[in-house]
């Protein structure tokens, strides 16, 4: 596959070695038109004869000229093998120099999220194709950026909005509702916790596709064990082994991934099963027993309000997105996989540790 570069490169070389090439053929051609010519007006215009010089000597003037033309075929040739290379140094150099804003502008588009949407191309030059490109890119970046903004505005009024109400509704429970309506009662402040999870959910969700502001660094190892410490469940043995390792990003969101993980391990998995979680290397694996998960189904794990199995502590679909989403904001990469027999391996991969999978000791302890 080439590249614009390339392909300009072989434009400029092409066009100007096609020109030095026509135009010192012209010039051969003509010299040795011109030189002719003029041998055969020598040769039927009477010459006297030069002192000191035989008249035989004139003769050879005709294969004189032949070692003229020749040795100027030559040269030509020499210069065009040069021409030929230096064409293509100074076409490519010509063709970067062009690029150069479009680098600019792919190199800004790349590096572009929803957390510095502040930036901008800026490109200075001449009112050209190119400057009005970068225009144009800095002015959607602008209505993006607006818009963004709004989004933000809107998620911090919508979570206010929404979990007033919802406390006020859970007290009036609590509190309101006589002793005799127990059954009632218990499956009203079920439904209003499972509404309340959700928006929690949803809000951490739009925080994690918002990206990170801030970052600083997080001892993930810390996490897990805290994460451990606080959650659990009675019939699944959880079992975890973890190295330090240090990342840059929010403690917030790190805390959602990894509870996440062992929520979804747990949840989806038997009475009796087992869940290990192992932490080498900046490489975080979540091991569990449960369902068997297809493999074409894997895909639809990250998706929210996508559930593949029914449980007996129904969730909202969104634990791995959002799982999926803090993942992207840090920079690392989550992959799943069925594990024979049933359950799935979860594997999020921080960055500097792209490529590298557990090896075989590790899921044999995790397992």
């Amino acid at each position: 596959m080439t590249t614009v570069r390339v392909r300009l490169t072989l434009i400029y070389s092409g066009l100007f070695l096609l020109t030095s090439v026509v135009l010192l053929v012209t010039v051969n051609l003509l010299l040795r038109q011109a030189l002719h010519a003029r041998i055969e007006r020598l040769s039927v215009t009477p010459v006297a004869p030069v002192r000191g010089m035989p008249v035989d000597r004139l003769a050879p003037l005709p294969a004189l000229v032949d070692d003229v033309v020749g040795y100027q075929w030559g040269v030509t040739t020499l210069t065009v093998g040069i021409l030929a290379l230096v064409s293509v140094v100074v076409g490519w150099l010509v063709a970067g120099r062009i690029l150069r804003p479009v680098h600019r502008i792919t190199a800004t588009a790349r590096r572009l999220s929803v957390s510095n949407l502040h930036e901008r191309i800026a490109l200075a030059g001449p009112e050209d194709e190119l400057k009005e490109l970068a225009d144009t890119f800095d002015a959607m970046l602008d209505r993006l950026e607006r818009s963004v903004e709004g989004q933000r505005r809107f998620i911090a009024n919508a979570s206010h909005e929404l979990r007033t109400p919802l406390a006020v509704q859970r007290a009036a429970i609590e509190i309101g509702l006589p002793e005799d309506v127990g059954e009632i009662r218990d499956k009203l402040l079920f439904h209003n916790h499972r509404t309340e999870n959700l928006i929690d959910a949803l809000l951490v969700l739009a925080q994690a596709e918002h990206g990170l502001d801030q970052r600083r660094p997080v001892a993930l190892d810390q996490v897990v064990r805290l994460v451990l410490a606080e959650g659990g469940s009675d019939d699944v043995t959880v079992t975890a082994r973890t190295e330090p390792f240090v990342v840059h990003g929010d403690p917030v969101l790190l805390n959602r991934l990894v509870t996440n993980l062992v929520d979804n391990a747990i949840r989806y998995n038997h009475s009796g099963g087992t869940v290990g979680i192992t932490l080498s290397h900046g490489v975080l694996t979540v091991r569990n027993t449960g369902p068997e998960v297809p493999e074409e189904r894997l895909g639809d794990l990250f998706e929210p309000f996508r559930r593949l199995h029914t449980t007996r502590e129904q969730g909202a679909g969104l634990g791995l997105s959002i799982v999926a989403s803090i993942a992207k904001a840090h920079g690392a990469d989550v992959r799943a996989s069925p594990n024979p027999g049933g359950g799935l391996e979860l594997v999020v991969v921080f960055a500097g540790n792209r490529g590298r999978e557990p090896d075989r000791d590790e899921r044999r302890r995790v397992g």
